[in-house]
């Protein structure tokens, strides 16, 4: 007989966080219309080292644009590649990692294609993307959760990351592939891709907002009764 020992507690936390951050700022919900191909949402990873994302996407958009395929970008010269992502806070080495990756994928694919991604679980489609230069946790879950894709694959940033660390839900010296490892099976089990994805943004906005890298703003934060730094500051 199979025993059933309940949630993991930690996993109501994050329903509670979660709940809590809907009700400080509102549903922050991606619309249809804005999960790209899988291809450009790597090639957005992969450029957007230090650069603000309305600015990546754009020079995204600019890549295809200016080359016409995503074969045409691997095809290019990288000065010529460099010259578009110039509005990048580093073009010369964007387009060398975009190159880099590129190259790796038409080794292995014959041409720039992930849609072989989608026959895959997600652990190994996850695996397979980490392979390529210049992709890490963060950018592989974003392919296979933002993207056209809509797969259960948690996006962590260094906001997502902080505020989880604060909250003691994660190891405070945890880098992201170990925010995300711990994170994972936490996750409520009735989250679509699509909630897991507004959690991303809702903790995101938090880090932005109150949880700030260099002070928290406990006193304001809507999370605090759920966050041990927040009831470790609260008064009395």
């Amino acid at each position: 007989m199979q025993l059933d020992f309940g949630t993991d507690p930690r996993t109501d936390r994050l329903a509670r966080i979660h709940a809590a951050l809907i009700a400080a700022f509102g549903r922050i919900e991606r619309p249809d219309e804005r999960r790209k191909d899988p291809v450009w949402t790597l090639v957005q990873g992969v450029i957007g080292a230090q650069t603000r994302t309305p600015v990546s996407n754009a020079s995204t958009d600019a890549l295809r644009d200016a080359f016409g395929t995503w074969q045409g970008v691997a095809d290019a010269e990288l000065a010529d590649i460099a010259a578009v992502l110039a509005n990048q806070t580093f073009p010369a080495v964007a387009a060398e990692r975009i190159r880099a990756c590129f190259c790796a994928i038409i080794a292995q694919r014959g041409a720039v294609d992930l849609r072989h991604l989608s026959n895959l679980p997600d652990d190994a489609a996850m695996d397979w993307l980490q392979k390529l230069p210049g992709v890490g946790r963060k950018i592989a879950a974003g392919v296979m959760n933002t993207s056209l894709f809509a797969r259960r694959a948690l996006v962590i940033d260094g906001h997502h990351r902080r505020v989880m660390q604060r909250t003691g839900l994660v190891p405070p010296r945890a880098d992201t592939a170990r925010a995300y490892d711990v994170l994972m099976p936490l996750l409520p089990a009735e989250w679509s891709a699509a909630a897991i994805d507004e959690h991303h943004l809702l903790v995101k906005r938090l880090g932005q907002v109150h949880c700030r890298p260099s002070v928290a703003h406990c006193h304001r934060c809507p999370i605090a009764p759920c966050c041990d730094t927040g009831r470790g500051r609260a008064p009395g």
